[in-house]
């Protein structure tokens, strides 16, 4: 994987195929390649170059030499694609990423054609401050939970009731989560930057054509939510996908692909 200099950072990508680029960013201690079994081949089959990112602080991105926010993370975005040449180009964001894509939307707008934000607050409620506060005290306690309990969290916060009830699906989840956990460290670093305030009516001053995709059992970025995102967003498009917990982009992904190459329109 190629690493560039960007914003005081070596940051790691991936890029695949020829034509127009599309940029994604990752959620939380997610890697770029989470997009690379189902997302990545659709979009390169419907004729997009995709540049997959690893995150500010996700090996061998670097996190830097002092703690990191948001907007950091925009930037970062932002220094690649000048540093490709690719803008102005579509981006989507996942989660995490859906966030830092709409702060790039306000802070350097020129370089984005289109953009999709995929299962994204604007705002921190109750709940989700909750889940983060555990989180980082969770890791603030030296402690690690055993992998097999992790795994059946994740399952539980992540995966939506049909996944759930289908005892060989469910399997084969388990056994991913179990061997897939990220770097403490990198984990660490970006919990709390969940934890935004009300930047809805920040979303209000977006002029670059949004969509947004909810899922309907997601019980991290719940409908709700995602659709506070859609409704601040001027013109911004919504679509709910049922049957998918917060990681729909792997539970359903052709609809997660179907949405995103139906809005994305030829230059």
């Amino acid at each position: 994987m190629p690493v560039v200099p960007v914003n005081g950072i070596k940051l790691s990508y991936d890029d695949h195929g020829s034509g127009e680029p599309v940029v994604m960013v990752t959620g939380t201690a997610a890697p770029g390649r989470i997009w690379r079994t189902h997302q990545v081949p659709a979009l390169k089959a419907a004729g997009y170059r995709v540049v997959t990112v690893d995150n500010r602080g996700i090996p061998p991105t670097d996190a830097g030499p002092q703690s990191y926010t948001v907007d950091d993370m925009a930037a970062d975005v932002a220094g690649l694609i000048e540093h490709l040449g690719a803008g102005p180009c579509r981006v989507v964001g996942f989660s995490l990423g859906g966030i830092i894509v709409a702060e790039l939307l306000l802070a350097r707008p020129e370089l984005v054609r289109q953009a999709v934000l995929i299962a994204s607050c604007g705002r921190a409620d109750a709940l989700i401050a909750a889940m983060a506060a555990a989180d980082l005290a969770l890791a603030d306690s030296g402690g690690a939970l055993p992998p097999a309990y992790a795994a059946y969290a994740q399952a539980i916060q992540n995966l939506s009731p049909e996944t759930l009830n289908d005892e060989e699906r469910l399997r084969d989840w388990l056994a991913v989560f179990e061997l897939s956990g990220a770097a403490p460290g990198s984990v660490r670093d970006q919990l709390g930057l969940q934890l935004i305030g009300d930047r809805l009516p920040a979303y209000r001053r977006i002029g670059v054509p949004c969509h947004v995709i909810g899922f309907a059992d997601d019980l991290v970025a719940r409908p709700h939510l995602v659709r506070e995102v859609a409704t601040a967003i001027p013109g911004a498009g919504y679509t709910e996908i049922s049957g998918c917990g917060h990681f729909g982009c792997l539970e359903k992904p052709d609809a997660v692909n179907e949405a995103m190459t139906g809005f994305f329109t030829p230059s």
